[in-house]
């Protein structure tokens, strides 16, 4: 039987284990997909020695901490600096782990379908690992983006800087944060909503619930709204290629 699991602080709302078990089951697949709630990244070193792990998934807040405990990078994520799937690679009697970043793949597929002609610049909440990964896919589309964040940095906005004139110039708007994640389903991202117009798209990495408030506010200003499921299913079916070498 192949070993794989899903590592992160909490996670008994996690999608992972559910969409890999079904999936082993539908297919016929001799493996197990389970979850790994680590209190501190360090225990992932106790962790891969309990069984012969084939795969990791790596969630909130761990994607940039775990780096110090791999082997290589594939250069995708290395250009990204945060990893959301490790890759146990057994040659010649030794181990190599090496990260990937598949999130990238999951959010280009999911949000493109939705980008109009006016969707030129984008506003990041958030500045964690998952926001990296968003950055650089965003980058790669040739969307502009300015990170939101509670502290002010160089290359960003802080909340109270989002006025209208901003708002009214960054038409995309992607929460990179947990807020809003269940069962806190009564919380979104702190942004002046009043000022959302039908030309913004609001893309929500939280599945959890489905239906976001950061989705409903949105939604009533009659912005194009989307919940991060299948951008989490997309990058889920990449993780899978990687772990079994499929192209």
């Amino acid at each position: 039987m192949k070993h794989f699991g899903l590592i992160g602080k909490v996670l008994v709302h996690s999608f992972s284990k559910k969409f890999f078990t079904e999936k082993f089951a539908k297919e016929g697949i001799d493996a197990q997909y389970e979850l790994y709630e680590l209190p501190v990244i360090d225990d992932f070193k106790k962790l891969i020695t309990t069984k012969e792990f084939c795969g990791f998934n790596v969630t909130i807040p761990y994607k940039e901490q775990i780096i110090p405990f791999l082997d290589s990078l594939d250069p995708i994520a290395e250009g990204i600096g945060a990893v959301n799937t490790v890759k146990f690679i057994r040659e010649n009697g030794k181990t190599e782990l090496r990260g990937f970043n598949t999130d990238i793949i999951g959010f280009t597929d999911s949000i493109k379908p939705l980008l109009r002609e006016n969707h030129k610049k984008a506003l990041v909440l958030g500045t964690g690992g998952a926001s990296k990964a968003i950055c650089y896919a965003l980058k790669l589309m040739g969307i502009e983006y300015k990170y939101v964040s509670r502290s002010a940095r160089p290359d960003g906005f802080t909340y109270s800087d989002l006025n209208e004139e901003v708002m009214k110039e960054y038409t995309v708007i992607v929460n990179c944060s947990p807020v809003g994640t269940f069962p806190h389903h009564d919380e979104a991202p702190n942004i002046p909503y009043e000022f959302l117009t039908p030309d913004h798209l609001l893309y929500d990495l939280v599945y959890n619930p489905e239906h976001t408030k950061f989705c409903q506010l949105g939604e009533a200003k009659g912005a194009i709204c989307k919940n991060g499921l299948e951008m989490l299913h997309n990058q889920a079916i990449a993780s899978w290629k990687i772990w079994n070498d499929i192209k």
